[in-house]
């Protein structure tokens, strides 16, 4: 197995939708062209951005497919499989492995959720085994699951149960304890920053790779972040931090970065269609709204 770390940026894609809800695969290929010219690092498959949960195995499984091609040495696609039936994640993991995924990634269970460290680590075992020979990632996101178990001591308990356990996609806002489990060991582990609104403040504890959703649409302006960052000129980073900031906050207004995340993907030329339900998704004058809001904030002229 490999266990390397992941650098860069890495896209939570969206699932393209035609509007009677139906997956659009037909569009994932114009899709995926245009983050790797973007030069993105890789995509995260299915996820909270892809409304991964919201969707059959089936409809996951030929999602894969169609981002299959995509793979290279350079550019890594990493597929979540989080189900609420470990068994159907298990069977989406084995497909991922034949679809060429550099890796694989589970939220924790959002029903009947663990109570302990060790009935997560347990959970995220019966998957992670069903592909021993690729990477596995745990989907740190509170906000989406209800858990908020220690991470540093999943960590210590998986190092031991889960003979394939990469590291950890963390999605939360507990910067101290995402520092405690990057310095874990030594550094053992490959801790991913999965919260846009704070990627300098990852930067700074020494975050190498970094998943967000709004890397979708704003590439340009979190690639310059990094290298001001690089380059020492922290002025420049914080005010280019502060333009992310001032971008989330948009998105917030507008029902969240899956709903006005498509909605701005529109606005760029890239169709992904509607949300699935239960999301809503943006009528012609909040789409007039946002644009707008967008454009006050200068996002046009990246």
């Amino acid at each position: 197995m490999l266990r390397e770390k992941i650098e860069g940026l890495i896209v939570p894609v969206f699932t393209p939708l035609r509007d009677n809800g139906e997956v659009a695969l037909e569009r994932i290929a114009d899709y995926g062209e245009l983050i790797v010219e973007n030069e993105m690092d890789g995509v995260f498959i299915c996820g909270s951005s892809g409304e991964g949960m919201l969707l059959s195995s089936k409809e996951r499984k030929a999602i894969v497919e169609e981002w299959s091609p995509f793979d290279s040495e350079e550019f890594k696609l990493i597929v979540h499989v989080g189900h609420t039936s470990y068994k159907e994640a298990q069977e989406l993991a084995i497909h991922a492995e034949d679809w060429n995924a550099y890796a694989t990634s589970s939220m924790g269970p959002v029903f009947l959720q663990s109570k302990t460290v060790e009935d997560l680590v347990d959970y995220c075992a019966k998957i992670a085994s069903a592909t021993p020979d690729l990477p596995f990632y745990y989907y740190h996101i509170p906000l989406r699951t209800g858990l908020d178990i220690s991470m540093v001591d999943f960590l210590k308990l998986g190092k031991e149960r889960i003979p394939n356990l990469a590291g950890i996609k963390f999605t939360h806002s507990n910067l101290m304890e995402m520092q405690q489990c990057m310095m874990l060991d030594d550094g053992y582990f490959d801790i991913i920053h999965g919260s846009d609104v704070t990627l300098l403040c990852g930067l700074t504890l020494g975050v190498k790779g970094a998943i967000g959703t709004t890397y979708n649409f704003a590439s340009g302006l979190y690639k310059n972040l990094i290298a001001a960052f690089d380059n020492l000129d922290l002025e420049k980073a914080r005010s280019l931090q502060h333009q992310v900031v001032k971008l989330n906050d948009i998105l917030g207004r507008y029902g969240g970065g899956i709903v006005a995340g498509k909605a701005i993907m529109k606005l760029r030329g890239l169709d992904c269609g509607p949300c699935r339900s239960p999301l809503h998704s943006l009528d012609e004058k909040r789409m007039d709204q946002l644009a707008k809001e967008l454009d006050g904030i200068g996002f046009f002229n990246d």
